[in-house]
């Protein structure tokens, strides 16, 4: 059976390191907590877990910070977490079993990682990561932010989950910081940094520099095509919040030149022609939504919801607008069996309720 050392970089995790470490106390062989500067009792709550704890200065480097965290691990594979990760008690047995059966020539074992949660809790936002790592030096991480290890070997897709589970806000402006350092000193973001760094600024509603960002990536020969069509679907929203919403339809039907639609982006198209008034049109992108396959392995960023319950939910919109309730009530009731806990569903419930109410008693 393999050994598994979990290498983490922390800092000032008071609030949530414990409970990452209990998570996966007993499945791993070893811990390296790597402190990049906390001052408040980080070190102190990781040391009653491990003897292996090391001081690190800070470099703007989250790739080089991970390299090192490995580089001081003795076992088999390395495994990394955030401080607000965990792994659910569900997935636990899952994990020793892995752990047990996996073949030998396995170089990087991906996990689902679940980082937006609905209001039942169920994940709503979900995508593949390494998580396994073969400890070895020629497998380790490049980028300065949102830090990846390009896969090589034999890889292995597993349905084990772990969990982004963070409590308080954190610093939202760090990121956005590390690029624009790393533009001032001269450094030229190679494709997947200028995705990431148009990202960033979208979400500080930056959005002209976004979209001139975004769109060198998309004009870029190089790219990852989930990128591309994810850069559409972020370029089109800037677009939107700049009001060139005819643009922003341009770009989101762009995104299938990079390959078969995506629900999401389908969900996106469809939303557009609704608000629009274009009914007709939107039912097409909706049902189109509904229709295409799940595709969990291309990699990509994922909203299982928009492959059933977001469309269902739209066309139950599109129908009552047309006036026919009676198909309407019924797309409701299938986005219902998918959430039965959502306060749309309810209220839609309610809804369709009260105007057969008025219907029999005009009867």
């Amino acid at each position: 059976m393999p050994t598994i050392s979990l290498c983490m970089i922390v800092k000032n995790e008071e609030k949530h390191i414990a409970r990452c470490l209990d998570s996966v106390s007993g499945l791993v062989d070893e811990m390296i907590i790597v402190d990049t500067g906390s001052t408040d009792r980080t070190v102190e709550i990781v040391s009653g877990y491990t003897s292996k704890v090391f001081s690190y200065q800070w470099k703007d480097d989250f790739a080089d910070a991970r390299n090192t965290s490995f580089s001081r691990a003795s076992m088999d594979y390395c495994m990394w977490m955030d401080a607000d990760d965990i792994l659910e008690a569900s997935e636990r047995e899952k994990f020793l079993q892995l752990k047990k059966t996996l073949s030998s020539d396995t170089d990087i074992v991906m996990m689902k990682y679940h980082t937006s949660f609905d209001e039942a809790g169920r994940p709503s936002f979900s995508y593949f990561r390494e998580r396994w790592i073969r400890n070895s030096p020629q497998y380790r991480w490049v980028g300065a932010v949102h830090e990846v290890i390009p896969p090589k070997g034999r890889v292995i897709y597993s349905d084990i989950a772990v969990s982004h589970k963070k409590i308080g806000a954190g610093d939202p402006d760090r990121n956005l910081n590390i690029y624009r350092k790393m533009i001032a000193n001269g450094v030229l973001l190679e494709p997947r940094q200028q995705y990431y760094y148009g990202r960033e600024l979208y979400y500080h509603k930056l959005y002209e520099e976004a979209v001139s960002v975004l769109e060198q990536f998309l004009c870029s020969k190089e790219g990852w095509i989930e990128n591309k069509i994810e850069a559409c679907s972020i370029c089109a929203d800037c677009y939107i919040q700049m009001g060139q919403e005819e643009t922003a339809l341009i770009t989101l039907l762009r995104s299938m030149s990079y390959d078969l639609p995506r629900a999401e982006l389908c969900c996106e198209i469809g939303k557009y022609f609704l608000e629009h008034g274009n009914i007709r049109n939107a039912i097409y992108w909706y049902e189109t939504a509904l229709n295409v396959p799940k595709n969990e392995y291309a990699g990509g960023f994922m909203l299982p919801d928009c492959h059933d319950y977001v469309p269902l939910l739209q066309l139950c919109v599109c129908y009552d607008r047309l006036g026919e309730r009676y198909k309407a009530r019924e797309y409701n009731e299938r986005a219902g069996a998918c959430k039965p806990y959502s306060r749309a569903y309810l209220y839609n419930k309610q809804y369709f309720d009260s105007q057969e109410k008025t219907f029999f008693d005009k009867k």
